[in-house]
């Protein structure tokens, strides 16, 4: 069977920018570098992205084109190195498996990486969650906020239960002006204090419910335990002013968790967590909507069946690749038992989550 093979990304920095970049793993300001890619280089400035992860080996990149740029659709991606899941293809399985069941997520695609002329490995290319990303799907301009961290819960506490310093707090906004913090601040409030009689009439005036929904059988099917608090984008529908989640860092899913780690498949419960997902569930007829939309996907999407041939298909395309990987090469044992784990888990997390359906009666 042929398999495509993956575009390479050579990255090219100057010795002096490279060290310094090297030196401060936290600096912002992009160094200035070449993109080659098929022989044609971009100019682009570098940084490196992420949270945690920027303290790996294996580092992750944000590339800069400074203006849209034709080719990739977009003024600005992300390089992720991946390196905590032996598989590197839990982000990508993950964003496809949104995109299949009705919920809008990044595109992505793997490719492999040399930075000046040595090879760095197999990496995932996302595309950035912003006003181009709206454009591409014909989504209304809107605002966009990154939950980027805990505190991105939809309550007034931070999960320690403490109170937050503000009601922005665990957002970056990525898009939108002052006006459009406060009108997040107040969805923030809202989800806390409308009474229980009204939230569900009052709550459809402020988040696409159905949207809603179906993200968040797309967090429990792939069990992302972050992803109800942290690891995703708020994005607020220009014309209709209704709030969605888009999906962001999904490679501690799929019967591992952020370490890399197994989790086992029963650690994320079938009504996942955080305010606003408890208040619309408490109501009976989302929760029943919530039961119908994860009873299909159960029976279609989120099986063996459906999602086998493309976890082979992935494992196989990257499979050459890895043997290339300086940070991956000699954990070729796991990356070969690891469609064994992933399967296991959708057999052991679809039985579970059939078995817990009626608890949403």
């Amino acid at each position: 069977m042929h398999h495509d093979t993956l575009p390479t990304f050579n990255i090219l920095i100057e010795p002096t920018h490279l060290k310094a970049l090297q030196g401060n793993v936290w600096n912002e300001e992009p160094f200035p570098s070449k993109l080659v890619v098929d022989n044609i280089p971009y100019d682009v400035g570098i940084t490196y992205r992420g949270d945690h992860i920027r303290k790996f080996s294996k580092k992750s990149y944000r590339i800069d084109f400074g203006t849209y740029n034709k080719a990739f659709e977009g003024r600005e991606i992300h390089l992720n190195a991946e390196y905590r899941d032996p598989s590197l293809i839990r982000n990508k399985l993950s964003f496809d498996f949104f995109h299949t069941i009705g919920s809008i997520s990044p595109d992505c695609k793997h490719v492999f990486i040399e930075l000046n002329g040595k090879p760095q490995g197999v990496y995932l290319q996302l595309e950035s969650v912003d006003e181009l990303f709206l454009e591409k799907r014909q989504m209304p301009y809107g605002p966009i906020f990154y939950a980027t961290n805990y505190h991105a819960n939809f309550s007034l506490l931070t999960p320690k239960e403490n109170p937050k310093p503000s009601l922005q707090s665990g957002y970056v906004q990525k898009i939108g002006n002052d006006d459009d913090s406060r009108d997040l601040e107040m969805l923030i409030y809202k989800v806390n204090t409308i009474p229980c009689s009204d939230f569900g009439e009052e709550i459809a005036k402020c988040i696409d419910v159905k949207k809603y929904l179906l993200w968040l059988c797309g967090v429990v099917c792939t069990q992302n335990f972050d992803g109800f608090i942290h690891n995703y984008a708020l994005y607020q529908n220009g014309e209709t002013k209704l709030y969605q989640m888009i999906p962001w860092d999904y490679d501690a899913t799929w019967g591992r968790d952020w370490d890399g780690q197994i989790m086992k498949f029963n650690y994320v419960p079938i009504e996942g967590y955080n305010t606003l997902t408890a208040r619309l569930l408490d109501i009976k007829g989302i929760r029943n909507q919530y039961r119908l939309l994860l009873e299909e996907i159960l029976e279609t999407s989120f099986t063996v069946e459906a999602l086998e041939p493309r976890i082979s298909n992935l494992i196989m395309q990257l499979r050459p690749y890895l043997l290339l990987d300086p940070y991956k090469k000699k954990s070729i044992n796991i990356f070969d038992s690891e469609p064994s784990v992933i399967l296991r888990f959708i057999s052991d997390r679809n039985s579970y989550l059939r078995k817990h359906l009626n608890d949403l009666i």
